[in-house]
């Protein structure tokens, strides 16, 4: 970490799956206004929507318009769902959230640099449970669209290497560390281990991720702390890190506790 210039808060969510029904509205609306009031960003980690319906981003985009901090998000799984993600990005864009994929992005805190490299990720699997680069096209094509977010995610942490603060915001996993808690047969389709290599290289401050709603808190890439902030891990609307000067993020340790059956 570079020279933090006082305490930096950044509020953190994901798999917040915003609904057109007044209920949902009504839980996301509760969600912002329970917001600390010091916070300095907020970083969502992906799955904003419930099937990625534009009514659905804009229900996210009428409350975000009215914060006063910044907003970054990536997308998920479940904003592709509709195939609509075009209409999705420009309603969340209008509301004043920045979408990041395979870019980044930089916000100046009292006069520190915080650079937050964004990226939805995709499948890929790890050690025991990967998808190979062979065989059939779409299993190729698969592990090529892995290869283009890897590539992505070296480019773009490059570009942030002289920020004071380096943040990777994703929706899948980039460590197997965060997913214990899920079935090991479906850890390929969880995210891949292949997006360690850049983090491991770049070492950035922290990675957040979300989607793995029965996974872990935190994990580790090396010594690059990673965490899982879908709402169904933290269990509650917000983790929020706090990044002081000259000393680690100040984490809150999550106890999760999984749901009976």
């Amino acid at each position: 970490m570079g020279c933090v210039r006082g305490s930096i808060r950044i509020a953190t969510a994901g798999d917040i799956h915003c609904g057109t029904q007044p209920d949902d509205r009504a839980r996301v609306e509760r969600a912002f206004a329970g917001l600390e009031p010091d916070v300095d960003a907020i970083l969502l980690a992906g799955d904003l929507t419930t099937c990625g319906d534009p009514a659905e981003a804009q229900v996210l985009a009428d409350i975000c318009e009215r914060l006063p901090v910044p907003v970054f998000a990536v997308l998920g799984n479940h904003d592709w769902h509709a195939n609509r993600t075009h209409d999705v990005v420009a309603t969340l864009v209008r509301g004043g959230i920045q979408v990041l994929e395979r870019s980044s992005s930089t916000v100046d805190v009292r006069g520190t640099s915080v650079g937050i490299v964004g990226l939805k990720g995709f499948v890929g699997g790890f050690p025991d449970w990967t998808l190979p680069d062979f065989g059939e096209p779409l299993l190729r094509q698969l592990y090529a669209e892995t290869t283009l977010d890897v590539e992505a995610l070296d480019r773009e942490l490059a570009a942030v290497a002289d920020c004071d603060v380096r943040i990777v915001l994703m929706h899948y996993s980039p460590t197997p560390t965060t997913l214990e808690g899920e079935p090991r047969a479906i850890w390929a389709f969880l995210g891949s281990d292949r997006y360690a290599r850049p983090i491991g290289a770049h070492r950035p401050d922290l990675v957040l991720h979300g989607h793995a709603h029965a996974g872990s808190f935190e994990g580790f890439i090396g010594a690059v702390p990673v965490y899982n902030v879908a709402v169904h891990v933290t269990r509650k609307d917000w983790w929020v890190v706090d990044l002081g000067e000259e000393r680690e993020p100040a984490v809150e340790r999550v106890v999760a506790e999984k749901p009976a059956g």
